[in-house]
């Protein structure tokens, strides 16, 4: 009975570097993105990336910065990247400790797993395979590959894949693909409606999807660091 008091899941979590908010046009930027997207951003899970920020050694800094985030309708829930001193203030402050973020590779890195893809591509495990439509609330993680869906993804559905995602049929849900890191990859579907759609981090949502090309067969590439979609 105890070994099922804790289970592992997936969450999805926004990263937010901490020296964007002492910038007064973020601040404004983020009020616009929440204001086109209320829905998604309302009480969305916060984690704050700390690398070379310079001070975040008090409790009431986070105190501070979980207000602003408030704000906005969001929710600071934790660091990454923390210094010692920035860690212990951070746990003061009742957040929790995340791993340095993989989803925003040096070159050298982005090189090197790059090379390694290439290197382990003939054993890449076998692509997840959906064929039932994926309802509303449901969660698909395709680990270390690529996932394909024949049916059609719900509104408040979400697809998380290492690898690619590929939907035969219409995405109307979230597809994050590339989940640990992956830059190459890529999301195909025969018919956009997305509500979000991510690379290895980067992400659109519904309003910021080319108005001409929803509802037509696309795919969704990360290019020069921006997220790009083109029709099939």
């Amino acid at each position: 009975m105890a070994s099922n008091l804790v289970q592992g899941a997936l969450f999805t979590v926004m990263v937010v570097r901490a020296g964007l908010l002492r910038d007064a046009a973020f601040d404004r930027e983020l009020e616009q993105q929440v204001e086109r997207s209320p829905r998604f951003f309302l009480n969305a899970p916060v984690v704050l990336d700390l690398k070379d920020a310079e001070g975040f050694t008090t409790e009431d800094e986070f105190l501070d910065v979980g207000e602003v985030l408030r704000r906005h309708t969001l929710a600071l829930v934790g660091v990454q990247n923390a210094l010692p001193e920035q860690l212990a203030a951070a746990a003061a402050a009742g957040l929790a400790s995340f791993a340095p973020n993989s989803t925003q590779p040096s070159r050298r890195a982005s090189a090197a797993a790059s090379a390694a893809q290439s290197a382990q591509s003939s054993v890449r495990a076998t692509a997840r395979l959906v064929t039932e439509p994926v309802r509303s609330g449901t969660q698909i993680y395709a680990r270390g590959t690529d996932l394909v869906v024949t049916a059609a993804v719900s509104p408040g559905a979400e697809l998380v894949a290492d690898g690619n995602i590929h939907v035969y049929g219409v995405l109307r849900g979230r597809a994050l693909a590339g989940a640990s890191g992956d830059v190459e990859a890529r999301i195909f579907c025969t018919r956009l409606e997305a509500e979000l759609v991510s690379i290895a981090g980067r992400y659109l949502v519904s309003e910021q999807l080319p108005q001409e090309q929803q509802g037509s067969a696309v795919q969704i590439a990360l290019l020069d660091d921006q997220l790009t979609v083109t029709k099939n």
